[in-house]
């Protein structure tokens, strides 16, 4: 009987302690608190996770920064790629850190950075809703951070989580003066906060949507459409200032290198010599027909493949999709009978329409443009606070706690377990590799003639003389293009030679079954890599063929080099 007793005064203590912490949520204190401490908990959490080892890490995130800063730039031929003439400007960031400080501690620095997200959906948070609700604010901007495609991202070095800081900045710049902008004054905050979103732009092309979804945005101003259309001129103006800033030398370098300033992309425009006259665009991922359009979010969530490799699962999407439907239905309703939506109580109504309009804009840029699913990550931030503000237009304000609060609270904890685009154990060299002595540098040449896996991550470990071109890749080569690499193997007297993939087993693994399926694997490697070369008369070596170490952070990541010859020496 004493036992059961002190049972239940621990129970009612708990749940006492449990109000208690879930009313100091409450205090403009905890969201001061919280802002300092949730980034620093991303950037442990991405300190949790490893070291990033993802697909276009391999590809392009380290070449495309390292070739920028050791005039590579046309000396070597696509080694990453058609990728490899992606603005490098965001990627220096990664690099630097990787290159200046021991890796774990460039690990966490980027999720600290990517905890950023957390501070500025705060904001916007605090900016929409109620002024007391600090607790809410809190909560939604934690469920915006918790969405799938930040998570799988965190800390690495795709880009997506650090250009949304740059859409997120730039709508918050907006709500900030929204009462000037609606008196037709704040034009500095205006060119601000198109700098923000036009470098968002710069740094990776898929945020265009966002920049253009903000402008259009800006037409739902209140008044004449004269200081609507200045507002949104006038954004304009600053996002192609923010593109000029973040990709401008880039754009410029291009043209004058290769004739086209987004080379290869786009090139049926701009026909540049070593790229076929082709618009480069995966436009795999796009929904098919009008069913699919509608219906897109719904697909998605059932099959996740259609718009991200990773496995998946999550709902917030078709949530969100169904309180936008609704809310439209209700707005068509009401204007039929030529009346308004009650304004949500205690809410900021025409800044809370602008950001609903903004995220249904970029839903829909994005549903035609691309269909890839983590180029939705700063919209994905926003998503639970989008719901949230749909629910407080649609119900009475319990009820919209009720559901949205329900409905948020399924939605992310079914985020759970978060898949991640790869990663390893820490090292102190985020990247390592043993290369061969070659003699003259200057004078020979590196072929990669496989995709995937990718083998420019490797380059900067060779000595910066060493040519890099790649064979029968993802680049859309011209005639020219085997032109200029048959001239640049005539203008070398050095040896040239073929960089593949090898097997990745433990070198210590001796099993006879093992190593048949590695001979097997090696094989069918080596004969992949000569029917390529066979197109460009050369000839590999199999005989020459050695093997070197690798790693990015614990994996393992080995390579060989191959002599190669002209077909007939």
């Amino acid at each position: 009987m004493l036992a059961l007793q002190s049972i239940q005064r621990r129970l009612v203590a708990f749940e006492a302690a449990v109000v208690d912490g879930w009313r100091r949520l409450d205090r403009p204190a905890v969201l001061s608190a919280a802002m300092l401490c949730v980034p620093l908990l991303f950037g442990l959490i991405s300190l949790a996770l490893g070291q990033d080892d993802n697909w276009d890490l391999h590809n392009y995130h380290f070449y495309n920064p390292y070739a920028l800063l050791n005039g590579k730039i046309g000396y070597d031929l696509a080694p990453g790629q058609w990728q490899s003439y992606f603005n490098p400007t965001l990627d220096l960031l990664y690099y630097g850190l990787v290159t200046a400080l021991p890796a774990p501690l460039a690990g966490f620095i980027m999720g600290w950075l990517h905890g950023l997200n957390f501070v500025l959906v705060l904001a916007l948070a605090r900016r929409l809703l109620p002024p007391q609700a600090h607790r809410l604010g809190l909560l939604l901007a934690l469920a915006g951070c918790l969405g799938p495609g930040f998570l799988s991202e965190l800390g690495n070095s795709m880009g997506d989580n650090m250009t949304s800081l740059c859409v997120l900045g730039a709508l918050l710049l907006l709500l900030r003066q929204w009462s000037q902008l609606a008196a037709g004054r704040a034009t500095l905050a205006l060119v601000l906060a198109g700098l923000l979103a036009g470098a968002g732009c710069g740094l990776k092309l898929t945020n265009a949507t966002y920049a253009l979804a903000m402008c259009l945005a800006l037409f739902m101003l209140p008044g004449a459409f004269l200081l609507r259309f200045r507002a949104a001129f006038v954004f304009g103006l600053g996002v192609l200032g923010g593109i000029a800033v973040s990709a401008g030398h880039w754009y410029w370098r291009m043209w004058q290198v290769f004739g086209n300033p987004l080379f290869p992309q786009f090139n049926d425009k701009f026909h540049a010599a070593l790229a076929m006259p082709i618009g480069i665009g995966d436009t795999g991922w796009l929904p098919k027909g009008l069913g699919e359009h509608l219906l897109w979010p719904f697909i998605f969530t059932v099959h996740p493949q259609r718009v991200i490799e990773l496995p998946m699962t999550q709902l917030i999407w078709p949530m969100v999709y169904l309180a936008f439907l609704a809310l439209a239905l209700r707005l068509a309703y009401a204007a039929a009978l030529g009346r308004k939506l009650p304004a949500p109580a205690g809410t900021a109504q025409r800044e809370g329409a602008f950001v609903l309009l903004f995220f249904a804009l970029s839903y829909i840029a994005w549903l035609n443009l691309f269909g890839i699913y983590r180029y939705l990550v700063p919209i994905e931030l926003l998503a639970p606070l989008a719901l949230w503000l749909v629910a407080a237009r649609l119900m009475q304000p319990g009820m919209a706690r009720g559901v949205a609060g329900y409905g948020l609270l399924l939605a992310t904890l079914v985020v759970f377990p978060p898949h991640n685009w790869g990663h390893g154990k820490w090292t102190r060299a985020a990247a390592s590799a043993q290369v061969p002595a070659i003699a003259e540098p200057s004078q020979s040449m590196v072929l990669t003639v496989h995709g995937d896996p990718p083998m420019s991550w490797l380059v900067p470990f060779f000595p910066r003389e060493l040519a890099f071109v790649a064979l029968g890749s993802g680049f859309p080569e011209s005639p020219a293009y085997a032109e200029r690499m048959a001239a640049m193997m005539a203008q070398r007297h050095g040896p040239v030679y073929v960089m593949l993939q090898t097997n990745r087993s433990d070198p210590a693994e001796t099993s006879a079954e093992v190593l048949r399926a590695a001979a097997e694997q090696n094989a069918g490697v080596l004969g992949r890599a000569g029917e390529i070369l066979a197109r460009y008369r050369l000839r590999l070596d199999a005989a020459s063929c050695r093997s070197y170490p690798a790693y990015v952070g614990s994996n393992r990541w080995p390579y060989q080099l191959c002599l190669v010859e002209r077909a007939g020496q």
